[in-house]
């Protein structure tokens, strides 16, 4: 989780915990949808947003990333970056109120966390190109 002054910033928090219903719906083979839905505990506004504005947008998110995704197609690409574009692609698109710099550093720092040792520089690429497209 992203700190700023020693203080977690809920935006962050957020994104990150889409990241695990996305990968969590992904790896079960079930809809992003029914993860939400099968919380115990209620899933906050902004995670609920970003869940599924991914899953109600998630082919023209994934025909953006893979334009833009130079020799990788969606299925290669770890399921952890895939579902890392998939969140920062839908708020470039459809979030025009978070700055494109906001997104891009709390995606690159996510791929950095959680994904492998190249996915930073990977993330940070293929949505530098989706910015400069879509905003």
């Amino acid at each position: 989780m992203s700190k700023r002054s020693g203080i977690e910033d809920p935006r962050s928090v957020a994104r990150e915990s889409a990241l695990t219903l996305l990968y969590e719906a992904e790896s079960k083979g079930i809809t992003p949808r029914q993860v939400v839905d099968a919380q115990v505990m209620p899933v906050e506004h902004v995670v609920r947003l970003l869940v599924l504005g991914v899953m109600d947008h998630q082919s023209d998110i994934d025909a953006s990333i893979t334009k833009y995704s130079t020799g990788w197609t969606m299925d290669r690409m770890p399921a952890l970056d895939r579902n890392i574009l998939r969140v920062a692609t839908f708020e470039l698109m459809h979030r025009d109120d978070v700055p494109t710099a906001v997104v891009l550093d709390e995606a690159v720092e996510l791929a950095k966390r959680f994904s492998t040792d190249d996915s930073g520089r990977f993330v940070n690429g293929v949505l530098s190109a989706i910015a400069a497209d879509v905003r």
